[in-house]
């Protein structure tokens, strides 16, 4: 029988896709306010690997990846996504979002997504919130699986994600001392 432990912290981070249009420093605020500060933010990103949002958002399409200094615990990850679908909700206009927020937890092994919808390949959580493992760790990079959103999937968000990496391991390293 395997010896039960509890798992080490891990980074959150969310992909935040906005508009030229979009409140993104009131978005930004929201989350620093209740993570804390962020340890990595990416430039704008142009989005262009689905028009999903733009009935909703408008167009063009951007997005920032922040990953935040604390670490989270690894069963947070659904009061995370019901505080960032509150977040959406306040800065909705007409019946529309204006942001859009996806948080994640990164770890060494993997990351992994929050989603309100279920799927064959995703794990119930609690609160109406399954989890997504939508990269691997392996061969010294993240990899995509067979259900990855293609952004995700993307060479452009696996370099970022392989920085964050290095960002948490720093964060580990630093716990430990």
């Amino acid at each position: 029988m395997g010896e039960v432990t509890s798992p080490r912290d891990v980074m959150l981070f969310n992909s935040i896709l906005y508009t030229g249009l979009s409140p993104l420093d009131q978005t930004l605020s929201s989350l620093k306010k209740k993570y804390g500060e962020t340890i990595y933010e990416s430039e704008p990103l142009s989005f262009t690997y689905t028009s999903y949002y733009e009935q909703e958002m408008g167009s063009p399409l951007f997005r920032m990846i922040i990953a935040f200094s604390r670490l989270a615990p690894r069963d947070s990850l659904p009061d995370i996504k019901l505080h960032t679908n509150s977040i959406e909700d306040s800065l909705s206009h007409q019946d529309r979002r204006t942001v859009n927020i996806d948080p994640g937890l990164l770890s060494n092994e993997n990351v992994c997504l929050a989603t309100t919808k279920p799927y064959s390949h995703r794990i119930y959580l609690r609160k109406g919130i399954w989890a997504e493992v939508t990269l691997m760790y392996r061969e010294k990079s993240y990899r995509k699986l067979e259900w990855t959103y293609p952004d995700y999937g993307s060479e452009e968000l696996i370099h970022i994600f392989n920085k964050i990496r290095t960002l948490y391991r720093e964060r580990l390293q630093c716990q430990q001392v």
